[in-house]
């Protein structure tokens, strides 16, 4: 058979991903702070994009009718249609009133310029203070009359390495401990503990092992009560000592918490050799104890969840659903300067330069703009399915998935998956992640309708929490009482969700009850 060489023409049908649509897709799992650090990235690349102010942001007059005329024709639709997806119900930007309303009164009432100067300089105390800006302070004022930034006099919080090494200066002057030391206070995480082990730092160091553990016992006396220590059962020895508390009996507590952790009380008497009543005193001085002494130390700013779909409830009983405006970054393309610029572009290189600038720009607000609305309507969606978690709460959870919304919307699964993800939704419950509404359908039984997995899991706490010490309610207990309650589970789910939800076994949940003495 031989070869040859010949040239075809066929017709066929292929979807190909454009790098338009490709960053529309990207830009709609992004959650809102990797958005933000995307959007910030595009403005430093591109010339022809600038923030929005917030007074640009919508005006007053404006309809929701006007807003969802201007922007129907801007983006394509992420399943494929063609068709861009109307604005469902609120306006995502806030009124002139309200903006200004945030802001508050404004600055040259508070500050008037034509103030008397013998009410500035009647102020002057005796250090020679003056009300009026120095002509340069450096970082307190400026030539412009801007006010001083006091976040550059802000002191950082210490640390706990900062905190154990100012200690260690003071502990010793020998050279050779101040070196031992400042390994081993690199050595402790930020929980409080010693993680490395002193043998491999010896050897490392070349120095003898007892000179180890005499530094770590000089870094254990230092604050807080307990930092340094290899384990749990040394942290804790560690502040009885400082306490003056660890006695024998304390000692042989300290050393069985396997049993403090299985609530083993008559097993913990027996080597404690005390009765109920100490043992519960000694049990209470253990749980006054930090069992994680660094955590007061180097502790990062606390995270809140921003929500990015606020849910109000509505005078005429409905739910309001509108998009919170903070988590949206807003950009405009600069036409004016794009149009400036473009007279002054003389050879080709300058102006595929600006042409590629202005396509781009226009992608990225077109994109935000319809990430924004596809947001707020798989939200609503999944407040119109979840009503009864609104109303009455997590028991009224119904079993969803995403191919219910994206039937009910006209969308595809992944385009749902992508909007669910890295987002939240705050409610007057709490702020919960999308995926949240998302659970798995557990049968109901004798043909009852099907319950949601999160909301039975929420039963099984509820009928754990309200159960006494002489009704102590096991696994088969609790698949009678669901299962009287039309929910058809088997014992192996109960344990799961038992356990997921932290919650000790029947057995070591009717110990401690049981051998607990009241208090």
């Amino acid at each position: 058979m031989g070869l040859l060489q010949r040239l075809e023409m066929r017709q066929g049908q292929a979807l190909v991903m454009t790098p338009q649509l490709l960053q529309a897709i990207k830009l709609l799992q992004l959650s809102h702070l990797d958005l933000a650090a995307y959007v910030d990235a595009e403005l430093e690349r591109n010339p022809l994009l600038e923030r929005a102010e917030v007074e640009a942001i919508g005006e007053p007059g404006e309809s929701r009718g006007e807003a969802a005329e201007a922007s129907r024709g801007d983006g394509d639709g992420f399943d494929g249609d063609g068709a861009a997806e109307p604005w469902l119900a609120h306006d995502l930007n806030p009124s002139r009133s309200e903006i200004e309303g945030d802001l508050g009164t404004r600055l040259d009432n508070v500050f008037p310029d034509d103030g008397p100067v013998g009410r500035e300089t009647s102020a002057v105390g005796a250090e020679g203070l003056s009300l009026t800006p120095a002509p340069w302070s450096g970082t307190g004022g400026s030539f412009d009359g801007e006010a001083p930034d006091f976040e550059a006099t802000l002191t950082a919080e210490s640390s706990l390495h900062d905190h154990l090494s100012a200690q260690l200066d003071i502990a010793t002057r020998d050279p050779v401990e101040r070196l031992v030391g400042g390994f081993l206070v690199d050595a402790i995480d930020e929980a409080g503990y010693l993680r490395e082990d002193l043998s491999a730092l010896a050897e490392r160091l070349g120095v003898a092992l007892p000179v180890v553990e005499r530094v770590l016992g000089i870094v254990q006396g230092f604050d807080p009560s307990g930092v340094g220590a290899r384990d749990l059962a040394e942290c804790l020895a560690i502040q009885l000592r400082e306490q003056d508390r660890f006695d024998p009996a304390m000692q042989a507590l300290v050393s069985r918490l396997d049993l403090v952790a299985k609530r083993d009380f008559a097993g913990l008497r027996r080597l404690c050799g005390v009765d109920e009543e100490d043992l519960a005193d000694m049990l209470s001085e253990l749980r006054r104890l930090d069992p994680k002494p660094g955590r007061a130390f180097g502790a990062g700013p606390v995270e809140v969840l921003v929500p990015d779909v606020f849910v109000r409830p509505a005078p005429d009983g409905s739910w309001l659903v509108e998009l919170n405006s903070e988590a949206l970054p807003r950009v405009l393309v600069n036409q004016s300067y794009y149009a400036t610029v473009s007279r002054g572009a003389t050879t080709e290189t300058d102006k595929a330069f600006l042409s590629e600038c202005l396509q781009t720009a226009n992608w990225l607000t077109r994109s935000l703009e319809q990430r924004a609305r596809t947001i707020l309507k798989v939200a609503s969606e999944i407040v119109r399915q979840q009503d009864g978690f609104f109303v009455n709460g997590v028991a009224h959870l119904r079993p969803l998935n995403l191919k219910t919304v994206a039937d009910a919307i006209g969308m595809h699964e992944s385009t749902v998956s992508r909007v669910t993800s890295n987002k939240s939704i705050g409610t007057s419950r709490g702020t919960f992640e999308m995926k949240y509404f998302f659970t798995a359908a557990i049968p109901g039984a004798a043909g009852a309708a099907a319950h949601s997995s999160e909301a039975v899991r929420h039963r099984i706490k509820q009928l754990i929490e309200a159960e006494t010490a002489a009704d102590v309610l096991s696994d088969d207990a609790l698949v009678q009482r669901l299962r009287g309650e039309g929910v058809d589970i088997a014992r192996r789910t109960v344990a799961k969700y038992r356990e997921s939800l932290r919650i000790p076994s029947s057995i070591e949940r009717r110990r401690e009850r049981a051998a607990m003495p009241a208090r």
